[in-house]
């Protein structure tokens, strides 16, 4: 069980408060809730940008680095479909810091050119270096480009389009930042050697007197549901081919989301997996063969990629694994509590870590119910095995399937 004790100031800002007294140091997580899903079609990569825009230096502190680093301090951050996530840790002793950046920067950037052209090369190259220029590094745009046909998740975070990112303008920075970045659109964890009273007047000094922005209302168009399968086949010059299976399923929280993650651990977790032992192990037609689920708070996707075996043709190698995936109506409660040990063991593990654990409360504050974050292990030993079968019939059917088949130029 994770305490937290929360709390909101009056600017709209959700503040959870996490004390770890045996910790020596404090993490401060800011969750901003805006991601690839609230940009448009026609300006796609914009909240990834803004990430490293965040960085660039508000009106009063021209490096945000430097003033954590001398005092012990590093951070972090990450975007996704459905979050932007800022994260730093330092000693405990000098939590004021982390304070005094985190509230600047919320209240104003540096809006320059300079701090702009700086930041959109770095994300030009990160988009040329790890989508357009390594192997099946286009994948994500090509999957979620057939997957969606409606949902803003057609994109990955990333951004559609290289030209996106070239023209975006000062203007456009502005407006972005203004409309997602405000107090009222965030969630600030406070976690490790502090205490709710200090973190409460700390929060009233730095960040209560940031004006909160105009209330967003996420009207997003919804996926329908899938009736018939997509297929796409690419080619490029690729170690070997790769076949990839998308297939619909549940949001974060929504009913159905904690079967369809046990369903893709039983396929696909440890050697012993369905999936591996099969394919891999017996059959010998993909040398290697994984699933996971998307995990975004809108429906996501549960994805299984694998890379064929010399020789493999895609018809058979699709086969085989359509073949193993209809042997879940098979499954068995040792199986069953095989995949449902393994998950609750990832998830204790996981948030030894404070930084982890900060993240998570901030996510779960954002689903809807921090108390979420206690209450998932409780989740996932209520799936039964008629659960499981279920969600293996609904989302692994062919017609819920969108199938990449990623050709190697010279095989």
């Amino acid at each position: 069980m994770i305490h937290f004790e929360p709390f909101t100031l009056s600017n709209g800002l959700k503040v959870i408060v996490h004390e770890e007294p045996t910790s020596q140091i404090a993490v401060m997580n800011v969750m901003y809730h805006v991601g690839s899903r609230d940009e448009s079609s026609a300006k796609t990569g914009f909240a990834h940008l803004f990430e490293h825009l965040m960085f660039g230096g508000s009106c009063n502190i021209p490096s945000y680095d430097m003033p954590l680093q001398q005092v012990g301090g590093d951070n972090n951050a990450y975007t996704t479909t459905d979050i932007t996530n800022y994260y730093c840790s330092l000693p405990a002793v000098n939590l004021e810091t982390a304070f005094w950046l985190e509230s600047d920067r919320m209240l104003g950037l540096a809006f320059d050119m300079k701090s702009l052209e700086v930041q959109r090369k770095v994300v030009i190259e990160e988009f040329k270096e790890r989508y357009l220029n390594q192997p099946y590094g286009d994948v994500w745009h090509h999957l979620t480009d057939i997957a969606y046909t409606t949902h803003p998740y057609n994109w990955p975070t990333i951004g559609k389009k290289l030209e996106h990112i070239e023209a975006a303008t000062l203007e456009d920075v502005k407006d972005f930042f203004y409309q997602f970045y405000r107090p009222n659109n965030a969630v600030l964890v406070v976690a490790g050697k502090i205490k709710r009273a200090e973190v409460e007047q700390l929060c009233k000094k730095w960040f209560e007197p940031i004006p909160a922005g105009n209330p967003y209302e996420r009207l997003l168009p919804q996926e329908p549901k899938q009736l018939a399968p997509s297929v796409k086949t690419v080619e490029a010059d690729v170690p070997m081919h790769m076949l990839y299976k998308a297939y619909h399923m549940p949001g974060k929280g929504m009913s159905g989301y904690y079967a369809a993650e046990v369903l893709c651990n039983v396929l696909s977790e440890g050697k012993s997996s369905l999936l591996h032992a099969n394919l891999v192990e017996d059959q010998s037609l993909y040398t290697k063969i994984n699933a996971y689920t998307t995990g975004s708070f809108d429906p996501g996707l549960l994805i299984i990629s694998g890379s064929l075996a010399k020789d493999i043709t895609f018809e058979t190698a699709e086969e085989a694994l359509l073949s193993v995936c209809s042997r879940l109506e098979k499954i068995t409660d040792a199986e069953l509590e095989k995949a449902k040990n393994q998950i609750e063991a990832q998830l204790v593990f996981s948030r030894v870590d404070l930084v982890n654990r900060a993240q998570d409360l901030a996510e779960a504050t954002l689903l809807g119910d921090t108390d979420l974050l206690n209450q998932e292990i409780h989740y996932i030993r209520k799936v039964d095995l008629a659960a499981v079968k279920e969600s293996a019939a609904t989302i692994l059917a062919e017609n819920n399937s969108t199938t990449l088949k990623y050709k190697a130029r010279s095989l």
